[in-house]
């Protein structure tokens, strides 16, 4: 068994102090901009394990396109607002216990399953290179489909921002 790098901890602390700032922070536009580097830390530790398809993808999708999504949605509908009345929703006690037997299902889950997968020596030799070429020629339609089906996504978006926009309150 390999033992972890110091930059590893590091990147690991980057991705959980982005992730707690997430859920900590009043100001949404805040949070927005603390899940960009949850979304960076978790790309940082895809490259450092060497899978470069996955850490590029991270990048491009999460933080070139879903986090600067959510930034502007915010900013589009007002959403930047603090809420007038409490944060907290009055059963947080029933959340907290639902989500901790939630992430006690899946740590059971993670753990058992590692004893069950066999060790495997060999490395895949799929490339970034292999992967790109797959991308614009075989599976090139349905990436163009997904393209065109996220660019209605964000049209759609920013004509119901508009609509809520010109509402009075």
């Amino acid at each position: 068994m390999r033992t972890l790098s110091p930059i590893f901890y590091l990147l690991a602390a980057l991705t959980l102090a982005g992730g707690l700032a997430t859920v900590l922070l009043k100001q949404l536009v805040h949070c927005a901009l603390a899940v960009t580097v949850a979304f960076a830390g978790l790309a940082l530790l895809f490259l450092q394990l060497d899978a470069q398809f996955a850490g590029f993808a991270q990048i491009l999708v999460y933080i070139g396109a879903v986090a600067i999504l959510i930034v502007f949605a915010i900013l589009l509908t007002h959403g930047s607002d603090l809420p007038k009345a409490g944060v907290f929703s009055k059963t947080w006690a029933l959340g907290l216990v639902i989500a901790a037997g939630v992430f006690a299902v899946l740590g059971w889950a993670v753990l058992a399953s590692v004893r069950a997968i066999p060790q495997q020596n060999t490395v895949p030799t799929v490339t970034v290179h292999d992967i790109g070429n797959a991308l614009v020629g075989r599976y090139v339609l349905p990436l163009e489909i997904v393209a065109l089906l996220l660019t209605a996504a964000t049209i759609g978006a920013v004509i119901v921002a508009m609509h809520e926009k010109e509402r009075p309150r």
